[in-house]
C-alpha cells in the first residue's frame, strides 16, 4: 500500500512539473483571458515582437491593437495604448480602442449618401449621423487571423453588400507589421464587386507618459498641416479653412492642454480637439504628418500615410468611469488619437478627396506609428 501511494504521489508529481504554466506577455497579458467565440468564431490574442524586444498585441475582435510596448528614455518598456485585458470588456464595451474602423471612418451627414443616382441609408449612431460604419462596424466584427511571422499579422474580412447599408461585397485585408525601428505598420488594401465608399482607419488611443491613469495635457503634439476642415455643430464639415492665427494651428509642437479650453467655437463643438486636418504631405508616407512626444517618459510617436487627412481626437468624452488594462481607470481626456483617413462625411461633398471604389480597381492605404525617444 505504501509503495502504491509513493508511485501516485510521484506520478502526481511528474505530471505537475509537466504542466507548463501560461506565460504573460510583455505588456502583462494573457492569451487565455483572449480565448473566446463570437459570431460562431473563436477569438484569441497574438503577439508580435522585433528584434529589439519591441512587443504589439492584437485581437482578431475588431482587429483591435491591444497593447504597444516600447522603451522610455530610461529603457523601461512602457504600454503607450489604452485598452482592455480580457476579450469579455471589449465585446461588452461600445468603444474604438485600437479598433479598426469601416466601412467608413468618421461621420457621413445624415446618415445617407447617394451614389450614382441611388440614395443609401446608414444606421445613425451619432445623433442624426452615421458614425465610423455604425455601431455594428468593423470595429465590432470578427476578423479572419493568420500570423505571418514573428513581426506580421494579417487579418482579412468580407463585409457583404447591404451590410450597415453600404454597396457591394468588400473584400477587406489589413496587415499589422511591428517593424525593427519599433513602428507599428498597418496597411490596408480592399476590392470591391460594386461601386461603394470606402475610408479604413485605426482608432488606438495613444499615451505616451508611462503613468497609467493620466491624461494627456502635457503631451505635445504637431500636425504638418495648414489647413483643416471646420465643422457645424454636429460635427460635419462645411469647408476647408486655414489653421492660421486659430488654436488649431500645430505646425509646431504644442501642449495638448494648452489651448484645448479656449473660446474658439471649433474646439467648443467637439469639447476639446476632434477634427480633420488636412495634410501638407501629398500623399507621401514618408513626409512626416504628425507627432506627438511625452516630456515624462521621452517617447515620441511618428505618423506616416499616404493619406490626405488625419483627426485629431483628444478623449473629450472619456467620462473617467472606464476601467482598462491591470484596473487602471481611464481619466477625462486620458488619450488622444491620430487618425489618418479621408475627409470626414466625403460622400456629401464632391469638391473632397474622393473616396469612391470601383470594380477592377484596389484600395489601398498605409498608417505608420513609430516610436523613438527624445
Amino acid at each position: 500500500m505504501k509503495r502504491l501511494c509513493m508511485a501516485v504521489m510521484a506520478m502526481c508529481l511528474l505530471l505537475s512539473c509537466g504542466e507548463k504554466k501560461e506565460e504573460a506577455t510583455i505588456s502583462g497579458l494573457m492569451k487565455s483571458d483572449f480565448v473566446s467565440e463570437v459570431e460562431g468564431k473563436p477569438t484569441a490574442l497574438y503577439v508580435l515582437k522585433n528584434k529589439n524586444g519591441a512587443e504589439a498585441c492584437v485581437t482578431n475582435y475588431g482587429g483591435r491593437l491591444v497593447s504597444v510596448m516600447v522603451p522610455d528614455k530610461n529603457g523601461k518598456m512602457t504600454d503607450v495604448v489604452l485598452g482592455y485585458d480580457n476579450i469579455n470588456q471589449y465585446v461588452q464595451s461600445d468603444g474604438n480602442y485600437g479598433a479598426l474602423i469601416g466601412r467608413y471612418g468618421n461621420r457621413i451627414n445624415q446618415a445617407k449618401f447617394t451614389l450614382d443616382d441611388t440614395e443609401y441609408t446608414l444606421p445613425k449612431n451619432d445623433g442624426m449621423h452615421c458614425l465610423h460604419g455604425g455601431p455594428q462596424g468593423y470595429h465590432a466584427r470578427m476578423w479572419d487571423a493568420k500570423q505571418l511571422n514573428d513581426q506580421s499579422l494579417e487579418l482579412t474580412y468580407l463585409s457583404k453588400d447591404g451590410e450597415a447599408g453600404f454597396p457591394g461585397n468588400l473584400n477587406i485585408k489589413v496587415t499589422y507589421t511591428l517593424t525593427d525601428d519599433n513602428a507599428v505598420d498597418i496597411k490596408y488594401e480592399a476590392t470591391t464587386d460594386k461601386k461603394t465608399v470606402v475610408n479604413l482607419t485605426n482608432h488606438s488611443y495613444f499615451n505616451l507618459s508611462g503613468v497609467p491613469g493620466s491624461n494627456v495635457l502635457d503631451q505635445l503634439v504637431m500636425i504638418n498641416a495648414d489647413n483643416y476642415t471646420p465643422v457645424d455643430s454636429t460635427l460635419i464639415p462645411v469647408g476647408i479653412s486655414p489653421v492660421a492665427e486659430t488654436p488649431l494651428d500645430l505646425r509646431t509642437p504644442v501642449a495638448i492642454g494648452k489651448q484645448i479650453n479656449d473660446p474658439f467655437q471649433q474646439l467648443q463643438f467637439g469639447h476639446g480637439y476632434d477634427l480633420n486636418w488636412v495634410l501638407n504631405t501629398n500623399g507621401d508616407k514618408n513626409v512626416l504628418a504628425a507627432k506627438a512626444y511625452s516630456p515624462t517618459s521621452g517617447i515620441a510617436l511618428e505618423v506616416y500615410t499616404n493619406e490626405p487627412g488625419i483627426q485629431f481626437y483628444t478623449g473629450n468624452f472619456m467620462d473617467g468611469k472606464d476601467t482598462g488594462k491591470h484596473g487602471v481607470t481611464y481619466p477625462h481626456r486620458g488619450a488622444f488619437c491620430l487618425e489618418t483617413q479621408h475627409y470626414p462625411d466625403t460622400p456629401n461633398h464632391p469638391d473632397f478627396p474622393s473616396v469612391v471604389l470601383n470594380p477592377g480597381e484596389k484600395y489601398t492605404s498605409e498608417c505608420i506609428y513609430k516610436f523613438t525617444v527624445e
